[in-house]
């Protein structure tokens, strides 16, 4: 889409004005953010657009409009398909070898499950493999119940930090200001650094890795707006 205004501001009502007109999201609802710190980093994405106005470059944006549209209807579904997660969760799943791949991921992850024991007073299942290995019930429940608490907006972004990384114990850490996101993104990201350690960067694998740590910062980003 070509850009079609010349000024892109927030109003006192947090609501998005381009030339004066506010900004609707796909399904037609006014795009109104919760605060006004969201509110002026949304304007300055559409400010910051150039000739064609790019959706990628606007992940914020993009995070505020699947509220909206998306979230906001029915957060308590959105909110369990977030917590399957807990059921599953990357910190659980380790090596067995080399050894030096198993020390790096004790001393990246224990950590978070650590702190994520004494938070929701929970334990966890530490497994060596990919094979399946289910979660004590109490685990799950308290997990999903965190997660339920969050409101349409903290969803959005607490999404891509659980989808991208696969770990909602990372996740959940980021949301509570327990990790901050280049610590919790190197920690969700460790196999493939590993990988690219022993056999080599491959250009493709490294685009896709470099868009998912976007959108996890997006989240994340997104999440200390709020």
């Amino acid at each position: 889409m070509k850009r079609f205004y010349k000024e892109a501001v927030a109003d006192a009502d947090h609501r998005i004005l381009l030339d004066g007109r506010p900004v609707n999201t796909p399904s037609r609802v006014a795009l109104v953010l919760p605060t006004v710190e969201l509110a002026e980093a949304v304007a300055d994405e559409w400010a910051a657009q150039g000739e064609t106005i790019d959706p990628r470059s606007m992940p914020l944006t993009g995070l505020a409009n699947a509220t909206i549209d998306r979230i906001a209807p029915d957060p308590e579904s959105f909110a369990r398909g977030l917590a399957v997660y807990g059921e599953s969760d990357l910190l659980c799943y380790r090596a067995d070898t080399p050894e030096r791949l198993v020390e790096r991921q004790a001393a990246a992850w224990d950590p978070l499950l650590a702190w994520a024991r004494g938070r929701y007073d929970v334990d966890f299942v530490v497994t060596a493999g990919v094979v399946h290995r289910a979660q004590p019930a109490a685990t799950v429940a308290r997990l999903a119940a965190a997660v339920a608490a969050r409101d349409a907006f903290a969803l959005a972004g607490l999404h891509p930090l659980v989808t991208v990384g696969g770990s909602l114990v990372a996740a959940l850490a980021v949301a509570e200001g327990e990790a901050g996101v280049d610590a919790a993104w190197d920690a969700v990201s460790l196999d493939e650094a590993w990988q690219a350690e022993q056999w080599g960067e491959d250009a493709d694998a490294s685009k896709a890795l470099a868009l998912r740590r976007a959108d996890f910062a997006a989240g994340a980003r997104f999440l200390s707006l709020l």
